[in-house]
């Protein structure tokens, strides 16, 4: 069975490996942000990542996907792994800075939120809990880090306030290592196994 820890890892290296390709993200009105990862969306983001997972370990990740309907819902789950599904992920970026270097004062409510409309990381985790889908379940943040907003500091409250609502995992985590980008040039993945809900909350 692969562990949550190997998705972590995995996906840590996927996405370091695409940002060493040097991607260009272009805006929708023609602007050209500065090479590397982390200007691009969320979607487009994974969508490289998993490519380059699919690559690296052809074994693991021969089925491999984005956007698994939830039942009963036009929602999509973001990620899902294994055929028969081992895996299905909700996955957040935390990106608190822009391509400019100035900060992006709602990049904590894609986190943090406790608002369904959101859709953070935070109700992800709810969503998980309270789903039929098939396989383990879990959330995924990959972030960047930055000397006057270090990511670890919003893992932790995300931990906190999550385990308030639902029952997680242990953490798993992985660093991404040197990154191309000025701004996003450093972070880390991290995960956690939705269990469900606590029986209070039942």
């Amino acid at each position: 069975m692969l562990s949550l820890g190997n998705v972590v890892s995995d996906f840590a290296a996927g996405l370091a490996a695409a940002d060493a390709k040097r991607p260009v993200f272009t805006s929708r009105t023609g602007r050209i942000y500065q090479a590397g990862i982390g200007p691009h969306g969320e979607d487009r983001a994974v969508e490289l990542t998993i490519a380059e997972m699919r690559t690296a370990h052809p074994e693991r990740y021969t089925a491999i996907g984005q956007g698994l309907q939830y039942p009963n819902s036009k929602q999509r789950c973001d990620v899902w792994i294994g055929e028969p599904v081992t895996w299905v992920l909700e996955i957040k970026m935390a990106r608190f800075f822009g391509d400019n270097g100035k900060p992006d004062d709602t990049s904590l409510k894609d986190l943090l939120s406790p608002f369904d409309l959101h859709r953070s990381a935070l109700t992800d985790a709810q969503k998980l809990a309270a789903s039929t889908l098939p396989g383990r379940r879990a959330v995924l943040i990959y972030g960047f880090t930055y000397p006057r907003m270090p990511l670890e500091l919003a893992i932790e409250a995300f931990e906190v306030l999550a385990r308030a609502r639902v029952s997680l995992g242990p953490r798993a985590s992985a660093p991404l290592g040197a990154l191309v980008h000025p701004v996003h040039a450093q972070g880390a993945v991290f995960g956690w196994e939705v269990l469900g809900y606590h029986a209070k909350q039942k």
